[in-house]
């Protein structure tokens, strides 16, 4: 398994790392023994870069990893994040303030069942909070030994290098695709800048990169409110995910197979997280390390699906305010 480090921290994590939100149910029933039998197998097949959140599941993710991490917590590294709060009607809240990241982070600890977690982020930046507070908390962790290392997803280049100048930060997580990828460049100009990991989420575009979702009528659950999914923009996206199949068939390798290929080959800074629930996805995943490209290649991937060519916001209108801040 190919690692790469995080910035310049010395923190290093497998290329492909797993995102675990969906073993809280986001995208379908999850269930909790077959989330840990598959946990553990990732250990097995090499991933070491787990990524969880106090929001999955409000805390249920959490648990679950507890349970397939114990006898092996020293064969990962365990990323959490803080700061998203429930609000139900609506979009969720955010709260960044240095008494919540304190409360947030011993809660985190509790249910993962671990004396200090290696990477802790800010989910989202909490706008009515200045960053300089919310990171000096969080330096704080490091300096009480709860936390290893400080991470922040979702933020403006302007939040990083304010945040940066308070304690390092070790990463920085924003959804970096085929399909949606201006904002992470332009992100990814500054973390390089300042030597800082970029962690990529949502790298198969929310599964739509996979190939699998071929119809209309397949969308359901919550990527029926994701806009990328809905009616009016499904074809005009599902026309651009052929491009990628057709690539991929020329290959001899899968959709998503190409598409993580492709994230990886744009810098020894970009690790990816993809999420499923299934262990066969995880081996699909893993394939895309034998995936070689040549620049050219690259290039021609890059062109069938323009940046900024995708057809809807990544997130509901509500959820995209707390994005990019």
């Amino acid at each position: 398994m190919p690692h790469r480090s995080l910035g310049r921290t010395g923190l290093s994590v497998s290329a492909i790392g797993l995102g675990c939100m969906s073993l809280s149910g986001v995208y379908g029933e999850a269930d909790d023994a077959a989330s840990i039998d598959l946990l553990r197998a990732a250990i097995d097949r090499g991933i070491d870069h787990f990524d969880t959140s106090d929001m999955y599941g409000w805390g249920h993710n959490e648990e679950v990893l507890r349970a397939a991490l114990k006898g092996r917590r020293d064969q990962v590294v365990l990323a959490t994040k803080f700061g998203q709060t429930q609000n139900p009607g609506g979009p969720n809240g955010v709260n960044g303030s240095p008494d919540y990241v304190q409360q947030a982070c011993e809660a985190s600890l509790m249910r993962l069942g671990v004396e200090v977690i290696d990477l802790y982020y800010q989910h989202r930046v909490d706008p009515n909070v200045p960053i300089e507070e919310t990171v000096g908390a969080m330096q704080r962790l490091v300096e009480q030994g709860k936390v290893r290392f400080l991470g922040l997803s979702e933020a403006r280049p302007e939040t990083i290098r304010r945040a940066h100048a308070v304690h390092p930060i070790a990463a920085v997580q924003t959804e970096y695709s085929l399909l949606y990828r201006q904002e992470a460049e332009e992100t990814r100009e500054t973390t390089r800048a300042l030597g800082i990991g970029f962690v990529a989420y949502s790298p198969l575009g929310r599964g739509f990169l996979t190939g699998a979702i071929r119809d209309f009528a397949q969308v359901d659950g919550r990527r029926a409110a994701h806009p990328r999914f809905q009616e009016a923009n499904f074809t005009a996206n599902r026309a651009l995910v052929a491009q990628i199949e057709a690539i991929a068939a020329e290959k001899g390798c899968t959709p998503s197979q190409l598409a993580l290929a492709w994230l990886l080959a744009q810098g020894e800074d970009v690790v990816a997280i993809p999420g499923t629930r299934r262990l066969d996805r995880i081996e699909e995943n893993l394939g895309a390390l034998d995936v070689s490209l040549t620049p050219e290649e690259v290039g021609r991937i890059s062109a069938a699906v323009p940046a900024g060519a995708a057809a809807g916001l990544r997130y509901p209108p509500g959820a995209m305010k707390a994005v990019y801040v």
